[in-house]
């Protein structure tokens, strides 16, 4: 590791202090050695991630990406190193052997985040949480312990879906303010809406069914990841933030009525000894 790196690294693990307070403790519950790259891959994810909250048009948000996807390629004009994100991004890239490909797609992915048209079906919002939760677990496990990883990718793949949900839960009154939705159309259908009628007001019966119902998805799918096998111990901090996923679905499935109004999120300290909680068990 090189001191530029390092350097690059302590930025990007303070600029993720703001960014993704979450994950930013999942860094610190992580070894000391790994702090700083998955301070990387985490800060470059919430870069990428909150691009639709500072653009005003779509087309600034997909000029925004593409210079990622142009970084990654190494086509992107201007130094790198000029942006500790970048920077720190590439370093870990580097160092880690991490395949440049499946950040590029999760580039690809959040090009729906600067649009309003409505998610599909349940297999595109799987697609859409594969490529952006879930790979960054992935991401995360080629950091800590690459072989282990690479025997990981169901349980990453179903806690990724799980964690996207909870997410999606807790952003659910800034999303239908912006007119986005997440939840599925095929959801929507079996509780009889569309996405005018979602995003209309006020909330009804309908409403709370459908967001039970995503709630659920949610938790089948932290179902079937704890039942897909023990997680290494040297993975668990990739899985951290996932830990605190299931009590936002829990209380979403309970109380639907949470997540229209936005009150669904624990404070900070719950959310983190709850991570402390997963790292003492050894399971999620």
């Amino acid at each position: 590791m090189t001191a530029g790196a390092a350097d690059h690294w302590d930025i990007c693990l303070s600029t993720l202090r703001e960014t993704d307070r979450d994950r930013y403790l999942a860094c610190l519950l992580s070894p000391a050695d790994t702090r700083g790259p998955l301070a990387a891959l985490y800060a470059f994810h919430a870069e990428i991630a909150r691009i639709r909250d500072v653009i005003h048009q779509p087309l600034a948000g997909e000029i925004r990406l593409q210079w990622w996807r142009d970084l990654l390629s190494g086509t992107a004009e201007g130094e790198s190193n000029a942006n500790p994100i970048a920077a720190g991004l590439l370093a870990t890239i580097d160092a880690y052997r991490l395949p440049r490909d499946v950040l590029a797609n999760m580039t690809e992915a959040r090009i729906f985040d600067l649009y309003d048209d409505p998610m599909p079906d349940r297999n595109a919002l799987e697609g859409y949480a594969g490529e952006t939760a879930a790979a960054l677990i992935q991401l995360a496990g080629l950091v800590l312990d690459a072989p282990a990883a690479m025997q990981q990718a169901e349980t990453a793949g179903h806690a990724g879906v799980a964690q996207a949900i909870a997410g999606i839960l807790l952003l659910l009154p800034l999303h239908r303010k912006r007119g986005q939705v997440y939840l599925p159309l095929d959801i929507l259908s079996a509780t009889g809406l569309d996405r005018d009628t979602f995003l209309a007001e006020p909330e009804g019966p309908q409403h709370r069914a459908a967001i039970e119902a995503f709630a659920g998805l949610g938790l089948d799918h932290l179902s079937k990841a704890k039942r897909a096998g023990g997680i290494p111990a040297a993975l668990l901090p990739a899985f951290l933030p996932v830990a605190i996923a299931e009590p936002v679905l829990q209380a979403a499935a309970r109380a639907p009525e949470k997540a229209l109004r936005g009150t669904l999120q624990a404070p900070q300290w719950r959310r983190q000894l709850r991570m402390l909680r997963t790292l003492a068990l050894k399971r999620l």
